[in-house]
Order: structure tokens, then sequence, then C-alpha cells
């Protein structure tokens, strides 16, 4: 290795693990589900995105096996040449039915989404506006397009309305976009998507909503834009297969010409081979069962709310989450990263959250309860939340 680089390395991991900001990576051993075994003992696992439970579901495990037997466990090429299967095209007509919208496109993953969408349509001739706590891909993507980002102040509707105004009177921009998650991950708030339209609207920006967390938790289940009824409102509707639909990958939902232009321009469908057959028909039965009942839905608030409530009760600063989604805000990186390592040894896996995820001093532990989790597991997780709460004096 080159001396330079290696001590580069070298430095820049002590320095890390000095500040506790180091991230151990625990190989779970098994399926992700409610409970987890790591390092050979069984933990409460309120760390995974899998909010329906979907990613064990005996129904689409059966359909992965069966389509592997058709299909094979890959699908051999790019979408371009001849990687579409007739599945991706049942997946995207599925997709759009689910979030309301003339057509859908899907990628490799939710990161890939917004690497492709964003630089497919915007370029160093334009600008985002974009809110200053969305998510790593969306950042990644507005600096892949070259555009001209503006950042708002997180779900600050003045803040985005005078800077769309002042872009807009600029006459320097061909298109202006804003873009905001729909459900914001580390602290489980919702965008303002009326008051974002309606700006939208007055200065005829393209809007942009990202929905990895809200599809298959908001709007019961159809997302966050459903949530406020604003399907023919939003220009791109983005989401992961990842996460409440508990496989993998990702997609954009919007008008056809959108997709059609997707399709020919952005770069990782050109350029990635397809999701495996598998995942696909998957992915398809997980969306059905989805629109089908609104049970795994009810379950997962229904948790959320239990858990949210009984760490408050205890007195844990929980923010201002409106969804499943309860972080509990320590501060210090490295107490928050020593409050996890005592949450696990007692039998609870909730990941630490800390700089660069989220700003320094705001570290924290993030849970994630799903639909299936029971009650005692919940309540098994808050006694131990308050053992060790107690104990490094996070709570009194």
């Amino acid at each position: 290795m080159s001396n330079i680089l290696n001590a580069f390395l070298n430095d820049n991991l002590n320095d890390l693990k000095a500040q506790g900001l180091y991230n151990e990576i625990d190989p779970v051993q098994g399926a992700n589900g409610p409970v987890i075994t790591v390092n050979d003992k069984s933990l409460i696992n309120l760390s995974s995105n899998n909010y329906l439970g979907l990613a064990t579901d005996e129904e689409l495990k059966a359909v992965a096996k069966s389509t592997i037997e058709h299909y094979g466990v890959g699908a051999g090429a790019v979408r371009t040449i001849n990687g579409t299967l007739d599945l991706h095209i049942k997946l995207e007509e599925k997709l759009a039915e689910f979030k309301g919208t003339e057509a859908a496109i899907s990628y490799q993953s939710g990161f890939n989404c917004n690497m492709a969408a964003i630089s497919a349509v915007m370029d160093k001739n334009d600008a985002i506006l974009s809110d200053q706590l969305n998510h790593a891909s969306i950042i990644d993507g507005c600096r892949l397009s070259k555009a001209k980002i503006i950042a708002f102040n997180h779900s600050d509707m003045d803040d985005l309305r005078a800077k769309a105004k002042a872009a807009k009177a600029s006459g320097q921009y061909n298109k202006i976009m804003v873009i905001t998650d729909g459900v914001f991950s580390m602290d489980g708030d919702i965008a303002k998507l009326p008051e974002i339209v309606a700006i939208a609207k007055e200065f005829d920006l393209i809007t942009y909503v990202d929905d990895a967390h809200g599809s298959g938790v908001m709007g019961k289940g159809k997302g966050t834009v459903k949530h406020f009824g604003l399907e023919n409102e939003i220009d791109f509707q983005i989401g992961t297969l990842s996460k409440a639909i508990g496989v993998v990958g990702g997609y954009v939902a919007g008008k056809q010409n959108l997709i059609d232009w997707l399709k020919v321009r952005s770069r990782p469908f050109l350029f990635s081979t397809a999701l495996p057959p598998a995942d696909v028909a998957a992915i398809t039965s997980a969306i059905q069962k989805i629109m089908d009942s609104t049970a795994l839905h009810d379950k997962l608030w229904d948790n959320g709310n239990y858990l949210k409530a009984g760490l408050q009760k205890l007195g844990f600063d929980i923010g201002a989450s409106e969804t499943p989604i309860t972080p509990c805000i320590i501060g210090d990186e490295t107490l928050t990263q020593q409050f996890s390592k005592r949450l696990i040894e007692e039998g609870v896996y909730a990941k630490s959250i800390v700089f660069p995820t989220v700003p320094k001093g705001t570290g924290r532990v993030r849970n994630m309860p799903t639909a299936a989790h029971t009650k005692q597991m919940l309540d098994d997780a808050l006694a131990i939340y308050e053992k060790v709460g107690k104990e490094l004096g996070v709570i009194s």
C-alpha cells in the first residue's frame, strides 16, 4: 500500500474512533425480523427498515422461490438490451397503480433513483431548492446534475418561498426544482407537502418527493403524497422497494413522458443490470398485499405509537416524530455510542446514529418498530431502555 494512503487511512480512522464517530458493523446471523441474532445472541430488533415485516413474509418467500425455477437468479442484461423481463413490466404497471400515476420505472436501489432521476432532468443551467435534511442520495444526485443547489431551512416554508422567489426573479435558471423527503428518516417528521405544492405553483417549480420512509407507512400504505391527496400535483414520486416493501430496489413514478425520458437518459437504468426476477416478483406481490389490506400498516402504527408513548413516559427526548420512526436523542456522540452498546448488551438492537448522518451534538439511538413486533417484545425493550437510561444518566 502507498505510504501516503496508509497514513491517511490510519490517521482518519483513529480520529473517528476517538470522537465516537466510527461505526461498527454487526453481521446478522439469519433473517432480519423482529428478533435477530448477532454474535450468537438473540436481540429485539429496533433498527430495521422492514416496517411491515414483509422481508420475512412466507408468501413472498414462496413467490421468490417459484420465480427462480422459471426465470433463474438473474435478469442477464441491462434493461435496454434484453434484461427487461415481462416481470419488470408487470411490476412497473403495479407501481403506477400503487402511486396513482400514469407510469413508473424501477431501479436497482433507492439511492440509484435519486442519482438517476435528478441528473437526467436537471443540469448546470438549472437550480434545485433542497431541504437541509434531505437524504444523502438526494444531495449526491443534486451534485451530479451540476445544477445550482440552494438549501432551504428544514420544513421552513417562509425560507423556501423567499428562495424560490429570488431564484425565479434572477432569471438565471432554465428550470427550478424543489426536492424534499416525504418522511425524514432521522427525526420521523413529515414534509409540508401542501405548502410546498402551493409555492411550486406560484413560481412554476418542478416538484420532487423522495418517499423512501413514507411508502407503506403513510396514506394507508400508499405514501405521503397519497396522505395529502396530491398524486396529480407532484412531478416525481420516488420510493424504495427495500424498506416497507421488504425486498430491494427503487422506483420513480410520474407522467408517462417523464418515465419515457428516464428510460433513455437515466444512467443507472441504461448501464446497470436489471433487478433479479425473484425480487421483482416478490416486490409485485408485496405491493399487491399492501393495496389489498391495511392490516400490516395499522399494526405498524399501533406498535409505533405504543413504543413512542412508553419512551416518552420514561423521560426520553424523542424529538418531534410524527411517524413510527422514534429517535431517542442523546446528544453527545460518545455517550450515544455507549448507550447503544449497553442496549445491545442487555438485549435490544438499536443502533446509534451520529455525525455525519445527523448534525454534531444531536447523536441519537433511532428506533424502528415494525408490524412484526409483539407488545411483549416492546415491553421488554422499554424495560431495558429504562435500565440503561438510568444507569447512564440519560433519564432520572
